[in-house]
């Protein structure tokens, strides 16, 4: 048995599997709100805790003694061989300090309070990294063919969720290998009047803006709240949806159903924005392979990643946009890429020999 977990700052999804050499379904999946715990380890105390059956009668009595047996609640732990975890953070001699939770993950200490005798811990984006290898065609949305090299060089992913994760995929001659970055933390670069002015509202706010700030859930809050405060053009109705509710939510069904100009006009910004970085990080990846975009926003805005504009603000690179145009994009619709790839580090591990 081996024991999968993407541990990111809104969700921790953990996963049992009985995986050896080939992709298979979780024997057991369950997902926490990540703020309702402390630590990793409570969740995990959670999910491994045999659970207990009540006190039940077996509905026969003893010749004897007129009695009806106990069931005994089992008290077994589940063995496990490894574990591997894909953190929101970046991970230093297998230990994290969590960018979204007030989270310290170690490793070892995993291992020792859970008896497990191998555990990794990877950058949630390196996690992701190694699923795309065992996705299925039909787990993916082109929103570029390209044209890619018959030699393999390198991939870029690029995943905007609760924050932004990048990573670099390079061809070691046998498979691709992911590197994992914090590039999601890189400074916002305007590309025109409308980001510029956006860039001088959150400096109002922050010290530092990354594309961080901009693209990810509460990304998509702030360029609405931009618009709002710049404009002047929120719909009563959605205000109060906005301030009730999940704002990134309400604000993308608002925008994607064409129910107000402020939400269509912040998913177009958002879009602009979110090609624009993809096309940073695959220019300084040369990703001639291929560029994916995972996360839990694109699949939930997929209609609008396949408009175009997209797109046009990746391939808006100058001299270099005949080359960008070269290049595949796709969107990983698998919401479970992260475990996947947490589940195949695990069963190389529990395969590798004991050193």
């Amino acid at each position: 048995m081996i024991l999968a977990g993407d541990i990111g700052g809104t969700k921790t999804n953990l996963a049992l599997y009985e995986w050896t050499s080939e992709r298979t379904e979780p024997i057991r999946l369950e997902s926490f709100h990540s703020r309702d715990y402390t630590s990793l380890e409570d969740i995990l105390q959670e999910f491994l805790e045999p659970p207990t059956p009540p006190t039940a009668l077996d509905g026969a009595a003893t010749a004897e003694t007129g009695l009806a047996h106990e069931t005994k609640p089992s008290t077994e732990r589940i063995t496990i061989a490894a574990a591997c975890f894909g953190i929101a953070g970046p991970v230093i001699d297998n230990h994290s300090q969590t960018t979204n939770l007030p989270w310290v993950v170690d490793g070892a200490k995993i291992a020792k309070q859970f008896n497990i005798p191998r555990v990794q811990l990877l950058n949630d984006l390196e996690s992701t990294a190694y699923g795309i290898a065992w996705l299925r065609l039909d787990e993916l949305e082109v929103l570029n063919a390209g044209n890619p090299p018959k030699k393999r060089q390198a991939l870029a992913l690029i995943a905007a969720g609760t924050g932004l994760g990048e990573a670099i995929l390079f061809w070691d001659g046998k498979s691709y290998r992911p590197m994992p970055s914090e590039g999601g933390h890189a400074d916002f670069a305007p590309n025109n009047d409308q980001e510029i002015e956006l860039l001088r509202y959150l400096r109002g706010q922050y010290l530092h803006v990354s594309y961080e700030r901009i693209l990810s859930g509460p990304g998509l809050h702030a360029l609405y709240e931009f618009l709002r405060d710049t404009k002047k053009n929120e719909p009563t109705w959605l205000a109060e949806k906005v301030k009730a509710g999940n704002p990134a939510a309400e604000i993308a069904e608002a925008g994607l159903k064409g129910q107000a100009d402020i939400a269509k006009q912040a998913l177009d910004l958002f879009a602009t924005i979110y090609g624009a970085e993809a096309g940073n990080l695959a220019l300084k990846a040369l990703s001639l392979d291929g560029v994916y975009v995972g996360g839990g926003i694109a699949p939930k805005l997929i209609t609008k990643l396949q408009d175009g504009t997209f797109m046009k603000a990746f391939t808006n690179k100058g001299r270099y946009k005949r080359l960008m145009t070269q290049m595949p994009v796709k969107v990983i619709m698998n919401q479970q890429t992260a475990l996947l790839g947490a589940a195949s580090v695990a069963a190389a591990l529990s395969l590798a020999p004991t050193p």
